[in-house]
């Protein structure tokens, strides 16, 4: 048997001799892509930041879901579930999306539980999208969407949305925007970071573009449950011709609260599930159990009480969202009225300074975190996204402090 010397380095010999170029070592897409510009702020906050950055919910997971967990987790022994989700879970979501969306799944075969629907969006890119393939998303637009494309080796077709229509994406743009290469559209109302949503007669102009063509719709309903004045959510795959042609991505984050137990869905017809399936089974495996059980809890519950919990949410959301609305166009911070999810995307243009300027010069100066609007996008320049999912009194006291760092800057 041959025997193969090791070599034996002394002192900092091998980091010296090494010298690993590491930017030839990592994808360069991955190297392009730039980090999140909604998480660079979090790492800098004090215990005196009011910050209206974080998009998630900030009342308590309802107790009857994390007892349910509770008593799972005492039983000891918690298995992987099957890749595609417990069984009673999937029956509950193709349940749910019937009687809430008027729209069927079979629970086996066309839904695939996730961890979260981050994991559902990336799932769906990931089986759909190859070298080269271009997809069309809505701008201003959530920060994980481009990369997600382009890592998968796709391109990134950005259509820009205004205020002047409620942040809506229109049948003229989505149909300029199309070309040979398009394979998809992702549809994610209501929006973040806008607040805007699709009524029933613009899915109906976006779907009558599409009928008759290969192009696919990944459509992102995570904020479905929190739409205000008395509109309701329509899901684009509701319409006639659509389903065949639709990829549903949700999940339990923001409606129940549940934005750490990471547990989403996906709902499509079955040859996509499949795919996506494949991916997860040699990934991800599955989702977390524990979260699992806590999401048949929360789905139980809801059909029980006839959704309460969340009812009492997105009332609640409604009051503080008619406070910072009314408080930013006060203090001259135009302010589109967001119809869903829990953002606001206020014009700081009183405040002459660019969107990076002004989140930067209030955080330091006022202890106030927003997100420029640009982390959504060059088109967002001129605005920033406040979530006001947070208490209403700090809700007041963030209006405040941003109204004396406006009146500092006339000085």
């Amino acid at each position: 048997m041959r025997v193969i010397p090791v070599r034996i380095f002394k002192n900092n010999e091998r980091d010296v001799n090494s010298k690993m170029d590491y930017t030839k070592l990592i994808v360069k897409a991955v190297q392009d892509v730039p980090p999140s510009g909604i998480r660079k702020y979090f790492d800098i906050l004090t215990d005196k930041t009011i910050s209206l950055g974080v998009g998630e919910p900030d009342f308590p997971t309802p107790e009857a879901i994390r007892q349910e967990a509770l008593e799972r987790l005492s039983h000891g022994r918690i298995p992987y579930s099957s890749n595609s989700g417990m069984p009673e879970l999937r029956q509950l979501i193709s349940r749910y999306l019937d009687e809430r969306y008027g729209v069927h799944y079979e629970a086996n075969g066309e839904i695939l539980v996730t961890v979260g629907a981050s994991q559902a969006i990336d799932l769906a890119i990931r089986a759909l999208i190859t070298k080269g393939d271009e997809v069309i998303i809505p701008e201003p637009t959530y920060v994980a969407y481009n990369p997600g494309v382009i890592f998968a080796g796709g391109v990134p077709v950005n259509v820009i949305t205004t205020a002047d229509n409620k942040f809506k994406l229109t049948a003229e743009a989505l149909k300029a925007a199309i070309t040979p290469k398009t394979k998809a559209l992702l549809l994610p109302f209501p929006n973040n970071p806008t607040g805007g949503i699709m009524e029933k007669e613009d899915l109906e102009a976006i779907a009558d573009v599409l009928r008759g063509t290969d192009i696919l719709v990944l459509a992102d309903e995570i904020y479905s449950e929190l739409t205000y004045g008395g509109k309701q959510h329509v899901s684009i795959c509701s319409l006639p011709g659509m389903r065949e042609r639709t990829v549903v991505l949700n999940g339990f984050s923001k409606a129940f609260s549940m934005t750490g137990w990471r547990l989403g869905y996906a709902a499509a017809p079955a040859p996509i599930i499949a795919a996506m399936t494949k991916i997860n089974q040699l990934t991800m495996l599955s989702a977390p159990t524990p979260a699992q059980y806590a999401g048949i809890a929360a789905l139980r519950q809801g059909f029980e009480t006839d959704w309460r919990d969340m009812k009492a949410m997105m009332n609640e959301y409604d009051r503080r969202r008619r406070v910072i609305i009314d408080g930013f166009n006060e203090l001259g911070m135009t302010c589109n009225e967001p119809e869903g999810a829990f953002y606001v995307f206020p014009s700081i243009a009183v405040s002459g300074l660019s969107s990076e300027e002004f989140c930067d010069r209030l955080l330091a100066e006022q202890d106030v975190c927003m997100v420029p609007g640009t982390a959504f996008g060059p088109s967002g320049e001129g605005y920033v996204r406040c979530c006001y999912a947070t208490d209403i009194e700090d809700i007041r006291e963030a209006l405040r402090r941003t109204k004396v760092f406006l009146e500092s800057l006339k000085k």
